[in-house]
């Protein structure tokens, strides 16, 4: 059967969409689905933080339902600094209105973070020294506080997209020698899902890009089938997770 994914998108954001239609293609029967709403930047003040009201992301989501998706995903991190509770609420009232299933980037990482097993996360983005900081409190209230982090400073949402592949593998590297077993590159704007496959052969760590996450979880919710995607990584291959 065919399964209908729709992605909540960032306005400014240039890597999502073009990276999960390429993660689909040749996998059958399942189609990516967008609906924006405006963010340009990240950082917290107020003018920021509001960017990520509800009241201005819940009419994307009934957009998307418009066109029978079979599930939804906020497909951003922003709950990172605002608080888990954001995105858990959020999907409720996603589910509540639209009556389909809704995930978001924040919990897709911290879930697959939990699926692996791992211990020691190394948390790689291009966000600015305040806003990682606020990460790093929020991800130890689930229980993942990160044993390494790298970061670039950057505010600018549509910068983050254009930093380059090797910037992105140098970060990897980095927090994996700091004996980091997982990387969560936090961003869906940071073009990190191409590079996984092979950085985890090459460190034996998993590396989560948060693009590939929000999939794996979405295309789970739908019922579609995860192991398709096996070549993107160890969080599309079920004997990875623990069970």
């Amino acid at each position: 059967m065919r399964k209908r994914l729709g992605m909540i998108t960032p306005s400014s954001n240039s890597v999502l969409e073009p990276v999960t239609s390429a993660m689909l293609t040749g996998v059958e029967g399942v189609t990516s689905h967008f609906s924006r709403f405006r963010v340009t930047e990240i950082a917290l003040d107020a003018a920021a933080l509001n960017q990520f009201d509800a009241s201005v992301m819940l009419p994307a989501a009934d957009l998307l339902a418009d066109a029978k998706v079979d599930a939804i995903a906020w497909n951003g991190t922003s709950a990172s600094w605002l608080g888990v509770h954001r995105d858990r609420s959020l999907c409720e009232a996603i589910t509540g209105r639209t009556g389909v299933p809704a995930t978001t980037s924040t919990l897709a990482c911290i879930e697959a973070v939990r699926a692996l097993g791992a211990r020691r996360v190394g948390l790689v983005s291009p966000y600015t020294d305040d806003v990682q900081r606020r990460i790093a409190d929020v991800w130890a209230e689930e229980g993942i506080a990160p044993h390494a982090e790298r970061h670039l400073g950057l505010r600018d949402n549509f910068s983050f997209g254009e930093v380059a592949p090797a910037t992105i593998i140098g970060m990897i590297r980095a927090v994996a020698a700091e004996g980091a077993d997982a990387v969560v590159v936090l961003c869906t704007n940071l073009d990190g899902a191409a590079l996984a496959a092979s950085l985890e052969q090459e460190l034996d760590i998993a590396v989560l890009d948060s693009v590939a996450v929000t999939l794996w979880r979405t295309l789970d919710l739908a019922g579609g089938d995860i192991g398709a995607l096996a070549d993107w990584g160890r969080i599309f291959q079920p004997s990875a997770l623990v069970k």
